[in-house]
């Protein structure tokens, strides 16, 4: 098959996911066409040459319907050549946008994508798009279904991990994501947000608390145990693991991830590809998975198809010089770090959507961006980007330098 190589990426600042966050005023459109400027712009390229624009959005409705990367190709002056087409994969979405424009062009049909995703959560609220695994009783009975806080809950439950665990990490996610933006470890992917005079909206990731401590955290009250207790989801839960006796609730806004507005993009093609547009491969994709996992812990994705992903590659644990999870909530990453036995030393170095926020179908592409930069940075070879996925399911991506 063909090789597939990235060679560039960029992301938004993300903004509070709210009224008054600083991206609200931003729609969708434009924020995803301000990330195929900066690609465009940053290597030279001729769009007419583009040979598809995917992104991921979870919500694709109001604002963002009607096939957004293709609007935002409109948006950014792109080549009317160039096609767009929008997936959901829930959480994934924007690293499954990246996946699924590799796997075209290792089958030869493409030379030039770019792929990432766009969420403005501040504008299409959370499930608006509905859907039937929420509000289906036929589909949302065999699927456990229940909020994910509430799985959460009950992943920590199942594996030992207290509220100070959890909240913990989550201090330490804010301090590691404080230290990198002031030691500029962004500056090279983040592209500024501009209004149409030229005036900066939006410069650096405004969800962060890095001054968050275990005190703080202790004062916050835990945000799923209403839906758990009185929503009768405890009892989903306890039905589909008879061995939990009650769920301890553990987590709440301050040790999960932040809702924001951001959206991000990632130049991948083939060598031939990079070679028509003159620039020089930074890494290749080297193999990638999806999995369904269980449908009431349902974060827990990130294990099994992990798992996947090894045996198919030959691959072992050690082989991963760093690890970039989503911290969908604490305990999804304290999970898959005692499952594997992975030092915190290597995983999520720079911190995650708990300090920084989660655009949801921009999520993949960031994290997958934020890897890489520190693979140069450390001067390692490999890494494994994976998020947890809503209903039960997991997506991973190995990529290594070249």
């Amino acid at each position: 098959m063909t090789e597939v190589f990235i060679y560039d990426h960029v992301r938004t600042p993300r903004g509070r996911g709210k009224k008054d966050g600083s991206l609200h005023e931003v729609p969708s459109v434009r924020l995803a066409a301000k990330t195929l400027e900066a690609i465009r712009d940053r290597n030279g390229l001729d769009t007419s040459t583009v040979d598809d624009i995917i992104m991921g959005c979870v919500d694709p409705v109001m604002d963002s319907g009607a096939v957004i990367p293709k609007a935002a190709a409109f948006e950014a002056g792109y080549s009317t050549k160039a096609p767009g087409m929008q997936i959901s994969r829930f959480c994934a979405s924007g690293l499954d946008a990246i996946n699924f424009g590799a796997g075209k062009i290792m089958a030869g049909s493409d030379d030039i994508v770019i792929a990432g995703g766009v969420e403005s959560m501040s504008r299409v609220g959370m499930g608006m798009s509905g859907g039937a695994w929420y509000m289906d009783p036929s589909v949302n009975f065999p699927a456990f279904f229940m909020p994910q806080g509430v799985s959460a809950d009950l992943i920590a439950t199942k594996y030992g991990f207290s509220r100070d665990d959890v909240d913990a990490y989550a201090v330490e996610s804010q301090k590691r994501a404080g230290k990198a933006w002031d030691a500029g470890y962004f500056k090279n992917s983040v592209i500024p947000v501009k209004d149409q005079n030229g005036l900066v909206i939006l410069d650096r990731d405004e969800h962060m608390r890095p001054t968050t401590d275990m005190q703080a955290l202790a004062s916050l009250n835990a945000s799923f145990q209403m839906p758990g207790e009185m929503g009768g989801f405890e009892a989903v839960g306890i039905q589909a693991h008879p061995e939990i006796e009650c769920i301890n609730y553990v987590h709440h806004a301050g040790n999960s991830s932040g809702i924001v507005d951001g959206a991000a993009a990632v130049l991948i093609g083939s060598k031939a590809g990079g070679e028509s547009m003159g620039v020089k491969p930074r890494a290749r994709i080297k193999a990638f998975a999806n999995i369904g996992s269980d449908p009431a812990l349902m974060l827990t994705g990130p294990v099994d198809v992990t798992e996947k992903l090894l045996a198919r590659t030959g691959m072992k644990i050690s082989d991963i010089d760093l690890f970039e999870l989503n911290e969908a909530f604490a305990a999804v990453v304290l999970r898959y770090m005692q499952a594997f036995d992975i030092s915190h030393d290597i995983m999520n170095v720079n911190g995650g959507a708990i300090a920084m926020g989660h655009p949801l179908g921009a999520t993949g592409a960031m994290i997958l961006g934020t890897v890489l930069d520190e693979l140069e940075r450390r001067d390692l070879n490999t890494a494994l980007v994976t998020l947890c996925i809503g209903a039960g399911m997991g997506t991973a991506t190995v990529i290594e330098r070249v």
